[in-house]
């Protein structure tokens, strides 16, 4: 009966040093499994930064594709001499009959297109906001909140040719008054 005891204390001393062996190996998986898992995330991170910058690229090429920029047609671009003639008003500054010379710069830029006013003397008078189109030439303006005077400005051009453009010009000044001139822009001769 002694050796049958030894018999079953070696069996569960076997039994027990290979549970012992099996925690160790079940807690090296574990390990092993949180290493893994991880990788894992840190690579669905590394992933997900990847399809964004792809999302990125093709929304900026997109984007440029799809870009319009506005320039003024080669003969209307550049510098008009222009001469403007009052022909109604109730405003004290301008009498029917008064006539002004300017220049009138076609300009674009990446922001839109925009026609410069110069006085004789090349300082800048306005800078009128433009649309173009076949049916002509429509140029915006209006003084900021800070100005003296509250101006709006509608100019409505038309060719007549590739040197001569012809329209109106409708002022209104502090909403009390009104104005209107009639327009002719000719292209400066080159000597």
């Amino acid at each position: 009966m002694t050796l049958h005891r030894y018999y079953i204390f070696a069996v569960l001393l076997a039994l027990g040093l290979s549970a012992c062996e099996d925690n160790k190996k079940q807690q090296e998986l574990d390990v092993r499994e949180q290493r893994i898992s991880q990788r894992e995330r840190e690579f669905a991170l590394k992933e997900a930064d990847y399809k964004s910058l792809l999302e990125m690229r093709d929304s900026l090429l997109a984007n440029k594709d799809t870009a319009i920029i506005l320039h003024w047609p080669d003969d209307i671009a550049g510098i008009w001499n222009a001469k403007s003639i009052c022909r109604e008003s109730n405003c004290p500054e301008y009498v029917i009959g008064d006539q002004r010379f300017n220049s009138w710069e076609f300009i674009s830029d990446s922001t839109g297109l925009y026609t410069r006013v110069m006085s004789n003397d090349n300082q800048l008078v306005r800078v009128f906001n433009a649309r173009f189109d076949s049916t002509g030439i429509v140029l915006n303006f209006a003084s900021d909140s800070s100005a003296t005077k509250n101006m709006v400005l509608n100019v409505a051009l038309a060719r007549v040719n590739q040197a001569l453009m012809k329209g109106q010009q409708t002022m209104n000044i502090n909403q009390a008054c009104n104005s209107k001139f009639s327009l002719e822009l000719t292209r400066p001769t080159t000597k």
